[in-house]
């Protein structure tokens, strides 16, 4: 896996550099949250950071692992790298949106390693729960960045929306679509 030039490196750079090596030494990831939005946007949002919930654990590893890549440990989770603006940080699972922990995770084969993240659907699903709890209306602007590039689960999100209390917020997102 070639390393990213890290002064300009993208969020897929870095998530699939990181995951990669974590899945070469048997550590098992999703991409969740902003960078998945970064993604799916294909740049058109930034995120600062990487969050990463883990499938499998294997104590002590991730450090050693981070550390070959270049990461150092800030803390607890979060780890940065010397020369990329970006930090990673991890989590425990099951990665989770809103109550829903039934989380079917896309599948990307890299370089022979699996590496898993957020569907369009969830990345989506994802967002507006930042925008209907925290009240993070950048939420959902990312959300719409990602409606707008990929087709999603209209339905799934729509239920998802109204079981969380707000279906107001499948309304707004479909609008602004449609803008």
């Amino acid at each position: 896996m070639k390393e990213p030039n890290w002064e300009n490196c993208s969020e897929e750079e870095v998530w699939k550099y990181v995951g990669w090596h974590l899945a070469k030494n048997g550590i098992q990831t999703i991409l969740v949250g902003g960078a998945v939005a970064a993604i799916y946007s294909e740049g058109a949002y930034k995120s600062g950071d990487l969050d990463f919930v883990l499938k499998t654990y294997i104590d002590g590893k991730i450090n050693e692992v981070m550390a070959e890549i270049g990461f150092r440990n800030e803390g607890g989770r979060h780890y940065i790298h010397p020369k990329c603006e970006k930090f990673v940080e991890f989590m425990f699972g099951p990665a989770g949106i809103g109550d829903d922990i039934q989380i079917k995770p896309d599948k990307k084969i890299i370089e022979g390693q699996t590496l898993y993240i957020y569907s369009p659907t969830d990345c989506i699903r994802d967002r507006l729960a930042s925008y209907i709890h925290f009240k993070a209306r950048e939420c959902l602007d990312q959300a719409v960045l990602v409606a707008k590039k990929f087709p999603f689960n209209q339905k799934k999100v729509k239920d998802w929306c109204a079981s969380e209390g707000s279906p107001q917020a499948f309304d707004e997102l479909m609008k602004r679509i449609k803008k």
